[in-house]
């Protein structure tokens, strides 16, 4: 079997660390079991081993080429992303009414993070469809359900989010595309162009299903006058849609998937259907966007996590130099994994890796309870944990799974440099998750600015609940005392820290929001750590139990100890900016660059 992820770890995860089992109480998830869910996975495995990932490489070398106007992708892509519609992939969340099988979002992620970290070019595609067929589900009227979702799920059409302008990155409020209302109720005349669109088109799909923001005619400006809307590239009737792609970008990296610029409405013949109400479409594609964005950081963990497991193997096998203390050169050399500081390295990527895997399959059991939660104060603290959580879980992963794949190159030395090992490749597919769904910086803002402050702080609130439940479990085992304490402190100092902070939203945005990006990566390496000591307790207590796998069990409690040792302590340097009163980012003046 490839050695891409550690399938022992990702059933310690669900089944262990956080019983996701207990989703099987609601009445939605009561089909399924622990059965199901294994099955499920293996089988997400099987076509990982088999489809995916015997064509990385070759997605990577060959990347999508334009040529006559159509985007010619890997061939092999057909075939697999109709196997996954066949299979039930694109729809498996949702009702057996609308022929899903009712699966939790939870399984569906985990499944995705052992296909991402197989090949993330080819798990895009089938994935994006998901989300994109969702919206039409959620908000689009029956027409459009009945219309577009049927192929959409069956892999015959592709489906795709298109937001990104030329003038309008981030900055969405700033989108021009225009929808012009038409004599049919609800299709309008859409003109304008996007770009970046992953997926955007290719010849492995027989249509292009756009859920695209655009402004409909006399509509308010800012993110309160933009609409959804669901723009094919080929009408139903087989006429096409005036949308044409007028390039094809050549990226760093995740180079099997095509990312296009779009020309929409040239020839003013392209029609787009709306989707709810006007005015409503950027809060429909926040929808999709924060499932995307816990995507994007199991995205970023799954390739870290490839790079992680090819680093640890290579360091299993490399004979390079001896013991410090060994004086006699005719003995033997040793693998390099018994050297002190690939241990450090290897831990470092095992602490990242498996740290970020446990964050997001606790965001991925918030957000199967908020699906299923009937109880309205309960609901609103589970959403507004996981949308205080959702930018840390988001971002930690893409920031430092960059770090923890440059590690692994590190490990592998000139080896991991070359072509011939996958490490360059995972390297330069991982730098796109920071920038992908909102960047690092972006969502600093969004944490800081919006998350940790709504509904009077709710969220902080119950994350410190959740955090303090896992602190004093841990207090009950004598063996984890040494890590109770340096976690404890520091998250108390995080808390000193995080309110020296909100003092200043008196000097007003500006002051307030300048540290917004590290405050967010402070909140991530305490994140990571409170998963590491829930990690140590759930393996503490295997160990007392006497299970077996010991050596499974104590790699757990040492990554959880060099966790506190090596980066919880990073808080101390990060902490001391939250009291600052020195601005060195806003006082610099752009001539002095």
């Amino acid at each position: 079997m490839a050695s891409f992820y550690s399938k022992r770890d990702l059933q310690f995860q669900l089944f262990e660390n956080q019983n996701c089992l207990e989703l099987t109480q609601y009445p939605y998830f009561s089909d399924h079991s622990k059965e199901t869910f294994t099955l499920i996975l293996d089988a997400a495995a099987q076509i990982a081993e088999k489809s995916l990932h015997p064509i990385s490489k070759e997605m990577d070398r060959e990347e999508p080429q334009l040529e006559d106007g159509v985007v010619r992708v890997h061939p092999n892509m057909r075939a697999i992303i109709r196997q996954f519609g066949t299979d039930g992939w694109i729809n498996a969340t949702f009702s057996y009414a609308e022929g899903g099988q009712q699966l939790p979002w939870t399984i569906h992620l985990a499944a995705g993070f052992i296909l991402q970290a197989a090949n993330y070019s080819a798990s895009v595609f089938p994935f994006l469809t998901t989300g994109a067929a969702n919206l039409i589900r959620s908000f689009g009227s029956s027409e459009l359900r009945e219309t577009f979702t049927p192929k959409m799920y069956s892999g015959d059409w592709q489906g795709t989010m298109a937001l990104t302008e030329p003038d309008a990155g981030s900055s969405l409020s700033d989108l021009s595309t225009l929808a012009r209302p038409t004599p049919k109720e609800g299709v309008y005349s859409i003109q304008g162009q996007k770009i970046y669109i992953s997926a955007g088109d290719h010849d492995a799909c027989d249509n292009i299903i756009h859920l695209l923001l655009a402004r409909i005619e006399g509509a308010p400006k800012g993110t309160k006058g933009i609409s959804l809307f669901v723009v094919p590239k080929i009408r139903v009737d087989g006429t096409p849609n005036d949308v044409l792609t007028q390039g094809i970008y050549h990226k760093m990296g995740y180079k099997g998937a095509p990312i296009v610029h779009l020309m929409i409405g040239s020839d003013q013949g392209c029609e787009g259907y709306l989707v709810g109400e006007a005015h409503q479409g950027l809060k429909y594609m926040f929808q999709m966007m924060n499932e995307a964005r816990l995507g994007i950081g199991m995205n970023a963990t799954a390739i870290a996590t490839a790079a992680f497991q090819s680093s640890l193997d290579y360091a299993k096998v490399r004979p390079q130099g001896r013991h410090l203390s060994e004086k006699e050169m005719s003995k033997p050399q040793i693998p390099i994994i018994e050297h002190a500081d690939v241990k450090r390295m290897l831990l470092f990527q095992k602490s990242v890796t498996e740290g970020s895997l446990a964050l997001l399959i606790y965001c991925g059991l918030l957000s199967d309870q908020i699906s299923q939660e009937t109880l309205p104060e309960r609901k609103l603290e589970i959403e507004t944990l996981l949308d205080l959580l959702t930018p840390i879980a988001k971002s930690y992963p893409s920031e430092m799974g960059v770090s923890s794949t440059s590690m692994a190159i590190q490990v592998a030395g000139g080896a991991g440099y070359t072509t011939d090992f996958p490490l360059e490749q995972y390297f330069r597919e991982a730098r796109i998750h920071p920038i992908h769904e909102g960047t690092t910086g972006i969502h600093g803002l969004d944490l800081l600015g919006r998350k940790l402050l709504i509904h009077e702080g709710l969220g902080w609130n119950m994350l410190k609940k959740e955090i303090e439940k896992t602190v004093d479990e841990a207090k009950m085992q004598v063996e984890l005392q040494d890590l109770v304490h340096p976690f404890s402190t520091h998250y108390q100092e995080f808390g000193h820290g995080a309110a020296h902070l909100l003092f200043k939203r008196a000097q007003g945005p500006d002051s307030y929001l300048a540290d917004a990006t590290l405050f967010l990566e402070a909140a991530g390496i305490l994140c990571i750590a409170w998963m590491w000591l829930k990690q140590a307790t759930t393996a503490q207590t295997a160990l007392t139990m006497g299970a077996g796998e010991q050596d499974f069990y104590l790699g757990k409690l040492q990554t959880a100890r060099y966790t506190m040792e090596y980066e919880l302590i990073k808080l101390k340097s990060l902490l001391p900016r939250f009291s600052s009163l020195t601005y060195p980012t806003l006082t610099m003046k752009n001539e002095w660059f």
